[in-house]
């Protein structure tokens, strides 16, 4: 007869400081405050119980933004994880401060494979044992230098290179640990829903990976992706659900012997609050609405940014109000950046930088013709249609006409002011520093090669006051109802 246990694991991944409930419908959804209640409700409810977050915990709200990441430990130390990994938005406050938020945390944070440069000395602990009800259930943290370079230029920190690398790396933690008696191994990962997929096939099954447990792409699904028998899920982003595994753990046989899985809504209806976290929360939302709770513009009505993409409403307005202030031929704002669904009809300084928080430095490059139309060429890849792929989309300023012809991979039009782009004109282009220090990954484009056309110059300090300069001095913004991209199907 078998020996069998029962594990819950809840999951998040990508909170990126989503604290506060919104309301949808009329009902109040998500919020830590629910998202406490239920894990608590689940933890009194069932005997065994493991809360695990995919990473990302930072960037996404004023809150987390104005201490710095500070707020945002107290916060998760209320909530009492069993085991974090780190995603890419963990360095966004630089290496040191860190290091040191780490220290400030009551909760295990795990990474396989971020190493000092200088010596390969890694940053973190590889796995994380959780001990409960007699098994011992191994976590293992991964993250790729792809993901690794979406951060905003920490140099110091190195990574695995690719999913191959990763597979090794988790190879020889199970190896390691197999002369002890682990019943359940999960793999905690921040590189992407289709990542994940390559991982798990290339995963001994020997190494005993049971779940695959990931984030970075905020991926929705409705049923786990099950991929060399390895059920793989993602919770989405923030605190509007939460991801359940209910788990029989064979522990004569250290697998799985069946389970379930659901993303559970986080609504009044099924999530009690938490109301001493709840007071935490306040006396922050207290200091930043005081501080930040000046209206800069209006709009004729919510602009929406749904997915990152595709060209949308919010990003023409954004990518538009830059060109106005920076002039050049052409603003690429990266997609990402805009972290929020939408923003106004009122716009007040609280909503835009909880929208746009990344305090981004504006270089203007020149790229010829012929370099541009290959930067919207790779854009426009095959890829860059999965709405689960994480890669790299732009929102383009005013006055750009590109229509794309998907079937035969090709740009029929590219049009500047009307006119058509020509291969050997330069043309000044305004992209982040994020973007610039990733011209390679982003663009397909040599560094070299793009500062062989001319001076790089750093024309703004901050993105995000550029903005806000803007908004300020136009009491109504209306959206350009000309698209910047066609998309023939």
């Amino acid at each position: 007869m078998k020996n069998l246990k029962k594990l819950t694991i809840l999951h998040s991944n990508d909170l990126h400081g989503d604290f506060l409930a919104e309301k949808v419908d009329e009902k109040l959804v998500g919020g830590v405050s629910r998202l406490s209640g239920y894990i608590n409700k689940v933890r009194s409810e069932e005997k065994n119980v493991i809360y695990a977050v995919a990473g990302d915990m930072f960037r996404g709200s004023l809150i987390d933004s104005e201490f710095q990441g500070i707020s945002t430990i107290e916060i998760m130390n209320l909530l009492a994880p069993d085991v974090v990994t780190l995603g890419n938005h963990e360095v966004d406050y630089g290496l040191a401060h860190l290091l040191f938020l780490e220290k400030c945390a009551t909760f295990p944070i795990i990474n396989a494979n971020m190493y000092l440069k200088l010596n390969g000395v890694r940053l973190f602990n590889s796995h994380y044992i959780k001990e409960i009800d007699g098994m011992r259930i191994l976590f293992i943290g991964i993250l790729t230098e792809t993901v690794l370079k979406k951060t905003k230029g920490e140099e110091l920190i190195g990574t695995l290179v690719d999913i191959e690398d990763a597979a090794q790396e988790v190879g020889k933690i199970c190896d390691a640990y197999r002369d002890v008696d682990i019943d359940f191994t999960v793999l905690l990962t921040h590189i992407g829903f289709e990542e994940d997929k390559k991982l798990a096939a290339k995963l001994d099954p020997d190494w005993g990976v049971d779940i695959i447990i990931g984030g970075h792409s905020h991926t929705y699904i409705t049923e786990p992706c099950v991929v060399a028998g390895i059920p793989i899920v993602q919770a989405a982003i923030g605190t509007d659900q939460i991801g359940r595994f209910d788990i029989m753990v064979d522990t004569d046989n250290n697998c799985i012997d069946s389970y379930t899985w659901q993303c559970i809504p986080i609504t009044d209806e099924n999530c009690p609050r938490d109301e001493e976290l709840e007071a935490v929360i306040n006396e922050y939302k207290d200091y930043t609405d005081k501080k930040y709770n000046r209206v800069l513009t209006r709009f004729p009505r919510a602009y929406t940014h749904p997915r990152r993409n595709m060209e949308t409403e919010l990003g023409d307005v954004m990518s538009e109000g830059l060109h106005a202030q920076l002039g050049g031929d052409l603003v690429m704002l990266g997609s990402g950046s805009i972290r929020k669904p939408k923003l106004g009809p009122i716009v007040t300084l609280r909503d835009y930088m909880e929208v746009f928080p990344f305090g981004e430095p504006l270089y203007s490059i020149k790229l010829t013709g012929a370099q541009l139309r290959h930067v919207m060429q790779f854009m426009l890849r095959d890829d860059a249609f999965i709405e689960s792929m994480h890669t790299q989309w732009y929102q383009l300023s005013g006055g750009t006409r590109i229509v794309y012809d998907r079937p035969n991979r090709t740009i029929v039009s590219f049009t500047i002011n009307g006119e058509e782009v020509q291969d050997d004109k330069l043309y000044s282009v305004i992209v982040e520093k994020f973007h610039y220090l990733n011209l390679d990954a982003f663009f397909d484009l040599k560094k070299d090669d793009i500062e062989r056309n001319g001076a790089v110059i750093k024309v703004a300090s901050s993105t995000p006051n550029v903005l806000e300069e803007y908004f300020v001095s136009h009491p109504l913004v209306e959206l350009s109802d000309a698209p910047r991209i066609i998309v023939q199907e």
